[in-house]
């Protein structure tokens, strides 16, 4: 007797990815908070602390594009397990840190074995979801990001005074195993899973049929020569690498920030978790709109042109907040700043899905993670450097920093309108009509 059919299932799915990446955020804000105790602890600098950034970001970078391809060869399901399993063990053995180098080491593994999320997830949404509703499927998984950004203070800052940062490591660590055996028993591609309706999988896999799409999950990702000579993939790639150094921004930096204006940690969380909130519903602002955009007779391409350009211009409400050491203005002008930039960050990271057929999915999502990984690795860089300027202010100490965060992602804008386009590759095949 074969199992009864779940009502909306790739929905479902959908929350299996959101759970995912609000566990991955866990796992990796937790040093962001520790940051201000460990950097009494151990008397690290804001470069040493931005050094270890980098390091994750060395391993995320370098991961993306390699498990991105990996992905694309091995297989969504067996992929992601094995990216979680991963980072779920390194993120608790971070526990047995005792200084810089170890923290370095742990952090690296970190960064790699998380590195999968982003390009699966996207590889998903491809295989389970039409065209019209991949925007709000990726913004329902990002915005795990927020939820596990703006959960992290009260679980891992609660453990932290209860039991010492040590714990602060494993418990989040712990929750990516119980997340693995409903990941091992609900997920399968659409065609082959037993609770899949017919009505259900026929409205999935019609934009293939209408596009002439291979569905065979055994075709080949493009070869990276030919991926890496089509300036969709460019706007791809530029698109993250100009977009995500904010968000890291302000998940690694902001309680740095915070205490760097005068504003204590404990008193502050106010200031943490609203922008999360936030950004949790820019997320779903962008991934809706964009949506009803294609339903009312918008091209794709004019749809996702039009909410980039939205969020590129929210983000410069950042600038204001150098001039203002205030709580309650600096969590309004951060928090409709992340509204916007994740409708923006929504759209960049729904471009692989919506440009390319699925068994290149993960590679090109691979690729713009690496890109988003070197553009974050040298913001860092240059917040340790300009934040630790002894001749600036204390409480101006992020002035630069701040600007800086509001205008690159209006440069990733007017690139997206340049890159992102119907071309020969359009008509060859290789890239989806926009």
């Amino acid at each position: 007797m074969s199992a009864r059919p779940i009502s909306n299932l790739r929905w479902w799915i959908g929350g299996l990815l959101f759970l995912s990446t609000v566990i991955n955020y866990l796992d990796r804000q937790t040093l962001a908070l520790l940051a201000p105790f460990l950097k009494q602890e151990y008397h690290w600098k804001n470069t040493d602390y931005a050094n270890l950034l980098i390091v994750f970001r060395v391993g995320y970078s370098l991961g993306q594009t390699v498990f991105g391809r990996v992905l694309d060869r091995l297989g969504t399901r067996r992929g992601i397990s094995l990216t979680v399993l991963s980072y779920s063990i390194v993120a608790m053995a971070t526990s047995t840190a005792r200084g810089f180098f170890s923290f370095a080491t742990f952090r690296g593994l970190l960064g790699a074995a998380e590195s999968a999320n982003w390009p699966g997830a996207t590889k998903a949404v491809a295989e389970w979801f039409p065209r019209t509703e991949r925007a709000l499927a990726t913004a329902l998984f990002d915005s795990g990001s927020s939820i596990g950004g703006a959960l992290a203070p009260f679980i891992v800052l609660g453990i932290y005074a209860r039991w010492g940062w040590r714990a602060s490591f494993v418990v989040p660590g712990a929750l990516g195993f119980f997340w693995l055996v409903l990941w091992r028993r609900m997920y399968y591609s659409p065609r082959n899973h037993p609770r899949i309706s017919q009505k259900e999988l026929e409205m999935i896999t019609a934009d293939s049929r209408l596009a002439n799409e291979s569905i065979d999950e055994n075709d080949k990702p493009l070869r990276m020569s030919v991926l890496l000579r089509l300036p969709q993939t460019w706007g791809a790639i530029l698109a993250k690498a100009l977009t995500d150094p904010v968000w890291f921004f302000i998940a690694d930096w902001f309680p740095i920030y915070l205490v760097a204006k005068g504003i204590p940690l404990q008193s502050g969380l106010i200031a943490v978790w609203i922008p999360f909130i936030a950004a949790d519903l820019g997320n779903f602002f962008g991934g809706i709109v964009y949506g009803a955009l294609i339903k009312h007779g918008w091209t794709v391409g004019a749809a996702l042109k039009s909410i980039c350009i939205f969020g590129s211009i929210g983000v410069l409400l950042l600038i204001p907040t150098i001039f203002t050491a205030n709580l309650y203005v600096l969590t309004i002008l951060f928090a409709v700043s992340t509204f916007s930039f994740t409708a923006y960050s929504t759209i960049a990271n729904v471009l692989p899905s919506d440009l390319f057929f699925s068994q290149s999915v993960a590679s090109v999502s691979g690729l713009a993670g690496t890109g988003a990984g070197i553009g974050t690795i040298v913001a860092f860089k240059l917040i340790g450097y300009f934040s630790d300027q002894p001749r600036v202010s204390a409480t101006h100490s992020f002035d630069q920093i701040i600007i800086a965060a509001s205008l690159v992602p209006m440069a990733g804008m007017f690139l997206i309108l340049w890159l992102v386009r119907n071309t020969d590759a359009t008509r060859r095949r290789l890239v989806r009509e926009i």
